[in-house]
């Protein structure tokens, strides 16, 4: 297919199908999404509680690696990339947490100016309807729908109590005024299906007119006449294309894809692209670069009560929860299990929450790969706002390459002292007399595991990702030399182009990217259609009274 269209979207994910379907809404302009991946038809990906096998199929994952990690014993860790449509949507965890207010009024200060708390709270809103109706935080009529869990089991109220015992408070919502504190989390599951951007976003526009998708297509590179993006060139079913854009092009492909495809395009660190043959059409030194994520553990203790998912995870009991899903779309399928959570601070002169917990009823690793012979239950814990800054690099002009991903973990001093927190205070609440009756041994880290010796070899051999890689084409002010984007994420030095996806973030968020990278798309297609922005809506948000004196 060689044609042109208003707007090609290079990508079709959590932001990319947003932006599809905000493009295409008033059928005036003609729109182009390229996918590499496929269907998201699958009862893998639409059932919630299957989520941890999509991410692990080279179907629907990239399937990418870091560089080995030097601070965490030479480990090269999976980064979990959706290859779907949907994108990592498709693949994640579906957990709904915006971040905290405090987050965007840092982008602000950082150069990215009209994004600040009370510019991008409207465009949650507009992006939402949440299942108990909305509020003056809270979306009620969007295409993303979130729920609370049914909270049956009894320890997700056990662990929010034992956190209260702890001296932390309640939070009714922490997508609402109050961040910090423990409560009742938010996920993206509607009718009892993940609602992914594919579901919530790209196929009900999927039957407009204007809106063309093109599946198992690979963008090789953006094409230019001058310095202005006038097309992209892709592959697919072994024949090179070309598609024309008449307004723009805007590169979704998220946080390691699309400064790869900007690379590929000319546009990056002169010396790299040089090195690799690639003819350089702007030096921009900031592609690829301040590539920052998320670490976890998590922390297991042993369950005295046969109350956790450990007596549903035989095959019989499996298929059990499968038929159940099938038929009626309920049960323990509907669930991501990530039902209760908390967000506090790691220390006094910290302004707002730097921990983030997710609790669930099992011992059980993220990716489902491991998980342990008995009853338990963990909280995935770990620091919001790591110092330490990696890079996405090429290792060749080759589209079919994967790049050179270092995070660079944990190479901050600072890092290692917020983990010995995470430690100590996980400890601290799990001891409570909430969960008296329900706790057996520490599993993991060990209760042995005490010393910052100590601590730190379990963080160096146990601590995973997250999987929130982000902000590896920043947006920022003119004099920041390393800003990639613009605050209408325009990438700078070049026409006709734009990056919408949580690569564009200046500042990694207090929580999961899913939320905010959907946001982001929702205020992107405004100004790519040249809209007035939503109107600033200054609703309050609060922060600790005590903060600069006390951790709690």
């Amino acid at each position: 297919m060689d044609a042109q269209f208003d707007y090609i979207i290079v990508g079709a994910g959590s932001a990319g199908c947003v932006l599809a379907d905000r493009l295409s809404a008033d059928g005036t302009c003609s729109v182009l999404v390229l996918e590499f991946g496929g269907s998201d038809r699958s009862v893998l990906i639409q059932m919630p509680s299957a989520l941890s096998y999509p991410m692990n199929m080279k179907k629907y994952d990239w399937r990418y690696y870091s560089e080995p990690e030097e601070h965490l014993g030479g480990r090269r860790m999976h980064t979990p990339r959706g290859k779907v449509l949907g994108g990592s949507s498709s693949i994640n965890g579906m957990v709904y947490v915006r971040g905290n207010p405090m987050d965007f009024e840092r982008w602000q200060d950082l150069g990215a100016e009209g994004w600040d708390y009370a510019h991008v709270l409207p465009y949650f809103r507009r992006a939402e309807t949440r299942a108990e109706g909305g509020d003056a935080y809270r979306g009620g009529n969007g295409p993303l729908h979130t729920q609370y869990g049914k909270l049956r089991n009894p320890l997700y109220s056990k662990f929010a109590e034992a956190a209260q015992q702890a001296g932390y408070p309640f939070t009714p919502d922490y997508n609402g005024a109050q961040q910090e504190g423990f409560g009742r989390m938010d996920m993206t599951v509607h009718n009892g299906r993940r609602w992914s951007t594919a579901n919530a976003y790209l196929k009900p526009a999927m039957k407009r007119k204007n809106l063309h998708v093109e599946t198992h297509a690979l963008a090789e590179r953006m094409l230019f006449e001058g310095r202005r993006a006038t097309g992209v060139r892709y592959e697919k079913g072994g024949q090179v294309r070309e598609a024309r854009a008449l307004r723009e092009v805007i590169v979704a492909s998220g946080p390691i894809n699309s400064p790869m495809l900007l690379k590929r395009s000319g546009i990056g660190p002169a010396a790299e692209l040089a090195a690799l043959g690639i003819e350089v059409l702007h030096d921009l030194p900031g592609v690829g670069e301040n590539l920052q994520d998320h670490l976890e553990f998590y922390f297991q203790m042993e369950c005295t009560q046969p109350v956790t998912l450990f007596s549903s995870m035989g095959l019989l009991a499996k298929a059990r929860i499968g038929a159940q899903w099938l038929t009626l779309k309920e049960g323990l399928g509907a669930t991501n299990h990530f039902e209760s959570g908390g967000f506090i601070r790691s220390r006094p002169g910290v302004a707002y929450p730097d921990i983030q917990y997710h609790f669930l009823p099992l011992a059980v690793s993220y990716d489902g790969s491991s998980m342990a012979d008995r009853h338990g239950f963990q909280a995935h814990v770990g620091p919001m706002r790591s110092k330490s800054r990696g890079h996405v690099t090429l290792r060749s002009a080759d589209p079919h390459e994967a790049p050179k991903i270092r995070f660079n973990y944990m190479s901050h001093p600072d890092d290692w002292v917020e983990m010995r927190a995470c430690v100590r205070l996980t400890r601290e609440i799990f001891a409570q007399e909430a969960l008296a009756p329900y706790s057996g041994r520490e599993m993991q880290p060990g209760a042995d595991v005490t010393t910052d010796e100590q601590i730190d070899a379990f963080v160096r051999e146990a601590v995973e990702s997250a999987y929130h890689p982000s902000c590896t084409c920043k947006m920022g002010a003119a004099d920041d030399p390393m800003a990639v984007l613009d605050p209408h994420l325009r990438v700078r030095g070049v026409e006709g182009l734009r990056v919408i996806d949580s690569s564009a973030m200046p500042a990694i968020t207090t929580g999961n990217l899913n939320a905010p990278t959907i946001m982001l798309a929702e205020k992107g297609a405004d100004h790519v259609l040249g809209k007035d922005t939503l109107t600033p809506d200054r609703a309050p948000f609060t922060r600790s009274e005590n903060w600069e004196t006390a951790q709690r």
